[in-house]
C-alpha cells in the first residue's frame, strides 16, 4: 500500500503538468462543425459584389475606381491597426473588413471626396464592429453605419451625383460629364414625376425616349445616376442568384423587404415597379439585410425582419427628409433583430413523438 502510494504521488505532477497545458473551453450549445468558413462566405460575398463593382467603375469611371480602393484599403488597415491596439488577433485574411469597406464604397456616390470615405470605413469597422467586440458580435450593419455616419456629418458630399457620361450621347457628355445631376429619387423628392425622369434621361443622352418601359430599362441596366453599386438591377439580380446558389444567403430577408417594399409603394399610391428599381433596395435587400450578425438567426424572424426594411424604407421615402431610406429602413430593424431571435427562438434537434400511444 505505502508503495503503491509512493507511485501515485510521483505520478501527480506529471499529470497535474498535462492538465494545465489543456485549453478548456466553455461555450452555450449547439456545437454545430461546418466545413463552411468565415473566410469561403466573406470570398462569395466578393464575388458577388465583383460585377456591380466593375459596372460603377465603367459608368462612373476613375472616381468609383478610388473610392472602392480607398474604402477597403482603410477599412483593413482600421481592423488591423484596432485589434493591434488592444492586443487581437489580427483578422484580415477572414475578408470581412474588405466586405465592409467594399460594401460601404457602394453605397457612396461617386463622387465622394476619398478623405470622407476613408473616414467612413474607418467609422464602419471601429465604432460599429470592433467596439461591439470585432466579427460575430456587432448589433448593426457596419457598412450602413458607416454609410449613416456620413450622411449626417457630411450631407452635401453624400447627396452630390454624377451623371454616367460612359453612357450619355456625345453632344450630352461634352455638357455634362464635368457636373452633377440629379437621380432618379432625388427627382421625385423635388416634387417631379415619373414622365420628369423620363424626360431628365432623354435630356442627358440616356434613353432616346421619355416613355415608361425606357425608364424601366434604363433603371434594370443602370445606366443612369445614384451610387456607384446600387443602379443596375440586372446585375444586383446576377449577385444574388450567386449567393443562393452557394447558399450564401437566404432567401426570406430579401424577398420580404421587396415584397414589402413594392405593397407599401402601391398602397401610398407611388409606383411600385419604380419603387424597387430606383435607389438602393435592391442592393439593400441582397446584400444588407442577409447579414449574418446583424439579422435574425430563424426563418420567421427573417420575413418579419425584411418586410419591416421595406415597409420603413419606403415610408421615409414618402415623408422623410432624404430621397433614400433603405439604410435607415436596415438599421431600424437591425434594433429590432436581438427582440426576434429571443421572441422566435430557433431551435436546434427535436424530441420525437411518442409511437402506438407509449408513455401513456
Amino acid at each position: 500500500m505505502a508503495e503503491n502510494k509512493q507511485t501515485n504521488d510521483s505520478k501527480a505532477p506529471e499529470v497535474f503538468d498535462d492538465y494545465t497545458k489543456v485549453m478548456v473551453i466553455l461555450a452555450s450549445s449547439p456545437h454545430i462543425a461546418s466545413p463552411v468558413t468565415t473566410q469561403k462566405l466573406m470570398a462569395n460575398v466578393l464575388i458577388a459584389l465583383a460585377p456591380v463593382s466593375i459596372f460603377g467603375v465603367v459608368i462612373f469611371g476613375v472616381p468609383a475606381l478610388l473610392n472602392i480602393l480607398v474604402a477597403v484599403v482603410a477599412a483593413a488597415a482600421a481592423e488591423a491597426c484596432f485589434r493591434s491596439l488592444t492586443k487581437q488577433d489580427i483578422r484580415i485574411k477572414d475578408c470581412s473588413a474588405a466586405v465592409t469597406g467594399l460594401l460601404l464604397a457602394l453605397v457612396l456616390p461617386p463622387t465622394t471626396p476619398l478623405w470622407i470615405t476613408a473616414l467612413g470605413a474607418v467609422f464602419a469597422i471601429v465604432v460599429a464592429k470592433e467596439f461591439f467586440g470585432g466579427l460575430g458580435a456587432n448589433v448593426f450593419n457596419p457598412a450602413l453605419i458607416g454609410r449613416a455616419f456620413l450622411i449626417m456629418s457630411f450631407p452635401a458630399a453624400i447627396t452630390t451625383w454624377k451623371v454616367p457620361a460612359a453612357f450619355a450621347s456625345p453632344e450630352a457628355d461634352a455638357a455634362t460629364s464635368a457636373t452633377t445631376g440629379a437621380t432618379p429619387l432625388g427627382i421625385l423628392k423635388t416634387g417631379g414625376s415619373v414622365a420628369d425622369v423620363g424626360q431628365n434621361f432623354l435630356d442627358i443622352g440616356l434613353t432616346s425616349s421619355p416613355d415608361y418601359m425606357a425608364i424601366i430599362k434604363t433603371l434594370f441596366i443602370g445606366n443612369h445616376g445614384g451610387c456607384i453599386g446600387e443602379t443596375s438591377i440586372l446585375l444586383i439580380a446576377v449577385g444574388c442568384v450567386y449567393l443562393l446558389v452557394t447558399k450564401t444567403i437566404d432567401w426570406r430577408a430579401p424577398a420580404a423587404m421587396t415584397a414589402a417594399s413594392l405593397l407599401t409603394a402601391g398602397a401610398l399610391g407611388m409606383d411600385p415597379l419604380f419603387t424597387i428599381l430606383s435607389g438602393g433596395i435592391l442592393f439593400g435587400a441582397v446584400f444588407m439585410a442577409t447579414d449574418y450578425v446583424s439579422a435574425p438567426l430563424t426563418a420567421d424572424g427573417k420575413l418579419i425582419f425584411g418586410f419591416g426594411a421595406g415597409l420603413v424604407t419606403v415610408l421615409i421615402r414618402k415623408w422623410g427628409n432624404f430621397p433614400e431610406g433603405v439604410t435607415y429602413g436596415i438599421l431600424v430593424m437591425n434594433a429590432v433583430t436581438p427582440f426576434l431571435n429571443r421572441l422566435l427562438q430557433k431551435k436546434y434537434g427535436f424530441v420525437p413523438k411518442p409511437k402506438g400511444g407509449a408513455g401513456k
